[in-house]
């Protein structure tokens, strides 16, 4: 099965989604948005990868920012902060470039290393693109972490393939239905920058229509 363009969602959703899946449909589905310091702080930083030269060579790695990618097998799109090609012999050609050169995403993080695979997934999902695109295996990429001024090597393992995989089945499947997922509130819905239009503590209430079969109904 191959989605068509206007059914690609973005790569930036997966994100979004493993933190939260409401959070995910309020900005996907709903097309809600708002700032606040932390998404701030992550734009800047990845405006400074993107506002360099869109093309760098360092003797045998050449450099491309901006690069845009895409799966019509996975449905996705979006752009690699960084992505350096290699020299290898178990590489593959370049337009105009002698040799061979294997691809290495490098994706750009305001804060420090997280505890868990939010930003691995990310990742993945563009190697995957690339795999797609390129027609290669991409066993490896890197997050920079900007707090730290660190970068964070990412094994592309099968268990974190299938991971991206089976979040972007049930994010399609969402999409389709375009249906926003109630809220499951926690302590990290106070860093939320879409608290204020998600109303975590209002969803914990009764629903409204609860309320006013309640209250409008005759008593039988």
């Amino acid at each position: 099965m191959e989605y068509e363009e206007e059914d690609f969602l973005a790569i930036s959703g997966l994100q979004h989604f493993r933190f939260c899946r409401r959070q995910w449909a309020l900005i996907h589905i709903e097309e809600l948005w708002a700032e606040n310091l932390l998404t701030a702080e992550g734009e800047i930083l990845h405006r400074r990868a993107h506002d360099a030269a869109q093309r760098e060579k360092r003797g045998g790695l050449l450099i491309t920012r901006d690069m845009r990618v895409f799966s019509s097998r996975l449905g996705i799109t979006g752009a690699c902060d960084v992505v350096e090609f290699r020299r290898s012999e178990n590489g593959i050609a370049l337009p105009g470039r002698e040799g061979q050169y294997r691809p290495y995403p490098v994706e750009y993080k305001r804060g420090s290393p997280r505890n868990d695979d939010v930003n691995h997934l990310q990742l993945c999902a563009q190697a995957l693109c690339l795999e797609e695109m390129l027609c290669c295996d991409i066993e490896e990429g890197a997050l920079y972490y900007g707090e730290i001024r660190h970068r964070e090597k990412v094994l592309f393992t099968e268990t974190l393939r299938r991971e991206v995989i089976s979040a972007l089945e049930e994010m399609h499947r969402l999409y389709q239905k375009r249906h926003t997922p109630k809220v499951r509130p926690d302590k990290s819905c106070n860093a939320c920058s879409l608290k204020d239009l998600c109303l975590p503590k209002l969803m914990q209430k009764r629903e409204v229509s609860a309320y006013l079969r309640e209250h409008l109904e005759e008593p039988s």
